[in-house]
């Protein structure tokens, strides 16, 4: 017997990584026909999908890993999303007392402005400042959890904060924006100044 007729009838050891499947055995394997159970001593790493791109060299899948420890940590992404978070809380939290008195905020606002106008009903316009001053507290804390999740998941965060201030932004200045138009006062004093 030669010595190739010995290594060809020798027993192979057990295929980790489906080395000796045909590439049928390793499609039905990846879909998950085969029934198999893993091997106990081998222990499971991360879950992998397989893309549907091949190798060019052996024709096979190319496996592409999907788990949140596969993922790059993105430290940038981390210190922009946590400064643009912070620049946030600041500015919620220097504009809640300013909402809650409306009177002073419109009036200052006029002022910068340059509109020559008092409110008729100032009181009305304390309950739509009120309620600008929660919307941004709570688009904030929002805004700050959605941003949590995704920074916990190791997904690209940034742009988080920031489409959370544009939305809450739109949303306070449509709270400011109906006082001031349905108020005669300063509707005179708008027209006046143009």
């Amino acid at each position: 017997m030669s010595d190739r007729d010995e290594y060809d009838s020798a027993p192979r050891p057990r295929p980790q990584y489906g080395e000796y499947a045909t590439p049928e055995e390793q499609r039905a394997r990846i879909a998950g026909t085969t029934g198999e159970a893993p091997h106990p001593d081998v222990a499971p790493t991360a879950v992998v999908e397989v893309d549907a791109r091949t190798d060019a060299s052996s024709g096979l899948p190319t496996p592409r890993p999907t788990t949140a420890a596969a993922r790059p940590t993105r430290t940038a992404d981390r210190i922009i999303t946590i400064a643009l978070l912070a620049y946030g809380l600041v500015t919620v939290i220097g504009a809640i007392p300013q909402l809650v008195d409306f009177v002073g905020f419109t009036d200052t606002w006029m002022r910068t402005a340059g509109i020559d106008a008092t409110l008729s009903d100032p009181a009305a316009g304390r309950a739509w400042g009120i309620a600008a001053a929660i919307v941004y507290s709570i688009g904030w804390l929002l805004t700050a959890v959605l941003t949590w999740w995704s920074l916990s998941a190791r997904r690209l965060s940034w742009w988080i904060p920031l489409v959370g201030a544009i939305v809450t932004f739109l949303i306070v200045g449509m709270l400011l924006t109906v006082p001031l138009v349905t108020d005669s006062g300063f509707m005179e004093g708008f027209m006046t100044s143009r």
